[in-house]
């Protein structure tokens, strides 16, 4: 061949070479911004000890009950199978592809899948699965339980789990131990990072026909336990796998070191609580300052049998509170809701019930540069809500708003005539001592609560609010009810003292909790039916920003919008977590930013 058409043939291949996509070598981690603080020799999280001793067992308690063992489906409760998937106790069965690291704000680092190569855009993802990870029966995990995961989900699901195949284009094997994810337009760039925190289930081990239906049959997953004993509504008992695949890894290293892991349930906090007392839960967290002080004070504690510790974190506040639901007509105008937020008397309550031990909650992500309070809206975010002039008051626009301060008497005249008036501007008017709206139809509603603690802040809200001539009822009921009326969206107001946890890195559970279709989806975490193009946007706008200025921006816009809209009434907050323990446990010196772990505690050896 000529050598001029040689040269001319490779500089053309060269040519065509430089111009394809630039591709990603495969990575030990993923990061939501910029890249993973860890490095590809890491030898474990930095918030654990990798020398733990292993052995013992720990027992957790938890207030609820449980008829089925499959977290993925809409039939099961929320409450139920504690520890299959679980974020407090551990994902003791079910492992997802990656595994998050708790002292970043949302990072991932290799598990069922070793490394990921991931495009520039976010377009696609391919995971690279350990060739060692296996089910807990041995069968080795394959890119067929990845497809099958995917599938079973999407057909029979719950939410968010059965929306994931709607954001993937294409999902193929691409090798012996690869999975590859193409995403469609509908993802976003936080998309591949949940592909990736999603946990699998194996293929061999389930039916397609049958996965929506409950059972209490252990079930095979990858994790570093199985289930032992399955008392329906009572105990759930794992134990440890000899064999786990995965105990010497990077990101397990210093994880799982209880032989035994016992969950018992009780049906109400004070029950609880006395099991605690009796050495039968290994700790308390109670979340009231003036509660735990005098439940504190038994004789193991005195003798030192039973500590109680502080614990700093660098996330923000749970956010709890009364939320409102917005699908129905007496909740739907945003006036009438703040008008209703500006009657919960913090003051009074905080001094009263809590000994002034508490701060008031007055943003989604306060105490960060991700919250509204304190910053005015820059032009990026101004630009974002261009196209919704007028949601946002300037209060809140400048980072000035702050919830009204009572003189803490129970009975301030002012905060009362302030929301009075608001309620006028409204329609409403007073007649024989009872709140009527503008149709002249009796104004109140009934607040669902599920503990004695919930009971008594409705107590407080109650006392207030028919001071202005609005009835409340109160109506208490067990956990299961409670879930299934949260699911059917059957309630008027919810006290949540779970409430919402938020972190650094807000990203798809934002679309769960305040987006419009997750509004009309049974079984989401919309509770509130929030419906509103501007909040979409702003989430839109969060999850595909490509600076830290612009996910900054997007995060204010949303809080904003949240607190603008009187959705839900926040109550307060502690600045620090407290649990209570019985001395035979142990925990790593370092806290990450996101709390203690009970994942890596451990039982002292005898």
């Amino acid at each position: 061949m000529d050598r001029v058409l040689v040269r001319l043939i490779a500089a053309t291949s060269f040519l065509a070479l430089s111009l394809l996509p630039a591709q990603s070598e495969p990575k030990h981690g993923l990061a939501m911004q910029g890249e993973p603080a860890l490095p590809p020799d890491y030898q474990h999280f930095d918030y654990v000890n990798p020398d733990a001793p292993k052995g013992g067992s720990v027992t957790y308690c938890v207030v609820g009950s449980f008829d089925n063992l499959n977290p993925f489906i809409l039939k099961s409760l929320r409450t139920t199978a504690r520890g299959m998937i679980d974020t407090v106790y551990g994902n003791l069965v079910f492992e997802p592809l990656m595994q998050r690291n708790y002292d970043e704000p949302f990072s991932l680092y290799g598990l069922l899948a070793d490394s990921a190569d991931m495009d520039p855009e976010r377009k696609s993802i391919e995971f690279h699965l350990n060739p060692n990870a296996k089910w807990s029966d041995g069968q080795p995990v394959t890119p067929e339980d990845v497809l099958f995961t995917y599938d079973v989900f999407a057909a029979k699901g719950r939410p968010p789990y059965s929306d994931r195949m709607s954001m993937i284009a294409k999902l193929e094997k691409t090798g012996e131990h690869s999975v590859k994810f193409t995403f469609n337009d509908k993802a976003n760039r936080e998309f591949p990072l949940i592909v990736a925190l999603t946990p699998i289930v194996p293929k061999h081990a389930f039916d397609t026909d049958t996965f929506d239906k409950t059972t209490l049959k252990p079930l095979i997953g990858s994790g570093p336990y199985t289930v032992d004993k399955v008392l329906p509504g009572q105990r759930i008992v794992f134990k440890r796998n000899p064999d786990y695949w995965g105990k010497d890894i990077p990101s397990k290293r210093g994880f799982d070191n209880f032989d035994q892991v016992t969950i018992e349930y009780f049906l109400n906090a004070n029950a609880k609580t006395e099991a605690f007392k009796k050495g039968i839960c290994a700790l308390d967290d109670e979340t009231d300052p003036v509660k735990r002080e005098r439940d504190i004070d038994f004789p193991a504690f005195r003798k030192g049998d039973v500590r109680e510790e502080y614990f700093n974190t660098g996330i923000p506040p749970v956010v709890t509170g009364f939320l409102f639901n917005t699908r129905l007509p007496k909740f739907a105008d945003p006036v009438v809701r703040r008008a209703l937020g500006m009657l919960y008397d913090f003051e009074w309550t905080n001094k009263n019930l809590f000994g002034g031990k508490f701060n008031r909650t007055m943003s989604y992500w306060q105490n960060s540069e991700l919250s509204a309070l304190g910053h005015p809206a820059d032009d990026r975010e101004k630009a974002l809500l261009a196209p919704y002039p007028g949601r946002v008051p300037p209060d809140v626009m400048d980072g000035t708003w702050r919830p009204p301060v009572t003189d803490g008497s129970g009975q301030d005249r002012k905060v009362l005539k302030t929301a009075f008036e608001l309620l006028k501007s409204a329609g409403f008017h007073v007649q024989d001592g009872k709140m009527l709206d503008a149709q002249g139809n009796p104004f109140g509603f009934e607040i669902l609560t599920s503990s004695q603690d919930e009971e008594r802040l409705a107590a407080v809200y109650q006392r207030t609010l028919e001071k202005i001539g609005i009835d409340v009822g109160i109506r208490t009921l067990d956990g299961d009810q409670i879930q299934s009326r949260k699911q059917r969206f059957d309630f008027e107001v919810l006290i949540g003292t779970s409430g919402f946890s938020n972190s650094l890195s807000p990203g798809s559970e934002q679309v769960g909790r305040w987006g419009s279709v997750a509004a009309k989806t049974e079984g989401s975490f919309n509770l509130a039916g929030v419906a509103d193009p501007a909040i979409d946007a702003a989430i839109d706008a969060m999850l595909n920003a490509r600076t830290k200025e612009d996910y900054v921006a997007a995060v204010r816009v949303l809080d904003r919008l949240l607190i603008s809209g009187s959705y839900m009434v926040p109550m307060q907050y502690n600045t620090q977590q407290w649990v209570a323990y019985w001395s035979y446990l142990e925990h790593p010196q370092k806290t990450p930013i996101f709390g203690y772990q009970l994942p890596t505690w451990w039982r002292k050896p005898n």
